[in-house]
């Protein structure tokens, strides 16, 4: 009764500059997914939830190492979206989380060779995850005719942000949309207005 997400929340995703105005200018209607064996969250077009200065570092960082990725950046910017998310395979919900294991063991139970996590304490190249995700919402689909519109998950990443904390530098929600009849709208984030004060 509650799984369905109707609220409006706001995403950011970090590319070139061109991608950002195409969208935003109608020229272009949506997003590649990304379709990387070791995507976080599987298959999907991918947003950190709230955080645009998180979707412009990764950008300028994508623009840096271009040589080991796909995405030409040559000018980073940030695309905003306002997304409602659906049916949402939400792994901060425990009934998600049980479901997802449940689906695992049975991957394991039919013998199937599982792909592993890998990329340091961060688990950057997360090959395992992506291929249990893809797999239980390819089966919800097959199988029970349940179609997630969305993917969302809490990743604790980067260095403590003092020592003994329970927070680190790049914590964060990211967001991956399947249907894209979640996206509601793409925009051009806005600068703060540092004239205004209070009257």
């Amino acid at each position: 009764m509650y799984k369905i997400r109707n609220n409006l929340i706001y995403g950011f995703h970090g590319c070139d500059q061109s991608v950002c105005d195409s969208l935003v200018n109608n020229r272009r209607k949506k997003l590649n997914y990304s379709e990387n064996q070791y995507d976080w969250l599987g298959k999907g077009m991918y947003f950190w939830e709230n955080d645009k200065e998180r979707a412009l570092k990764w950008a300028e960082d994508l623009k840096k190492h271009k040589q080991n990725n796909k995405q030409k950046i040559t000018n980073p910017a940030v695309l905003g979206a306002v997304i409602c998310l659906g049916n949402c395979l939400d792994f901060t919900e425990q009934d998600c989380l049980q479901k997802v294991k449940e689906h695992y063991q049975k991957l394991k139970e039919l013998g199937i060779e599982l792909p592993k996590n890998s990329g340091g304490k961060d688990l950057y190249k997360r090959e395992l995850d992506c291929f249990v995700i893809n797999s239980f919402v390819q089966y919800q689909r097959d199988e029970n005719h349940v179609s997630y519109d969305s993917v969302r998950g809490v990743f604790f990443e980067g260095n403590e942000i003092y020592p003994d904390s329970g927070f680190r530098e790049k914590d964060h929600i990211q967001i991956a949309i399947i249907n894209p009849n979640c996206i509601k709208a793409f925009f051009k984030p806005r600068q703060n207005d540092e004239s205004f004060s209070e009257v």
